[in-house]
């Protein structure tokens, strides 16, 4: 029997705007996965320690803040540097066009902007997790 698809939704950084990400959590929650929202205010080095405590097998990042060109590369640079290639790495939130070839480039598999519809993320996740789970 197939478990389910364990995500950690993280707001890195000051931003204080989290209605966006809960919306998304929500979505995962309704699609069947264990989703654990983190709430506001984390470090890269928390939102990595939670992913491996809880065996995630996806953390979704979100900002509004500005601050994605730095933090979502410091996330990703956590899991490179402890051999953590398992985890699907998304990003989401106000993220500028110009920006999104360097997320993608440090280890962000694919970012997720405002208008996005909930079942792309869905579909998304399901087509691109990097381990099965299994009981």
């Amino acid at each position: 029997m197939e478990q389910r698809i364990r995500v950690i939704v993280a707001k890195p950084g000051l931003d204080g705007h989290d209605r966006g990400a809960k919306v998304v959590a929500r979505a995962l929650r309704d699609a069947g996965m264990e989703v654990i929202y983190t709430g506001l205010r984390q470090t890269p080095e928390a939102i990595f320690r939670t992913c491996v405590q809880e065996d995630a097998d996806v953390v979704c990042l979100s900002s509004l803040s500005g601050a994605h060109d730095y933090l979502f590369p410091k996330v990703a640079s956590l899991f490179r540097e402890n051999r953590v290639d398992d985890v699907l790495i998304l990003g989401g939130g106000i993220i500028p066009e110009e920006d999104v070839q360097a997320l993608k480039q440090a280890g962000i598999a694919e970012i997720f902007g405002p208008g996005t519809r909930t079942q792309d993320i869905v579909d998304y996740i399901k087509t691109h997790i990097k381990r099965v789970r299994a009981s």
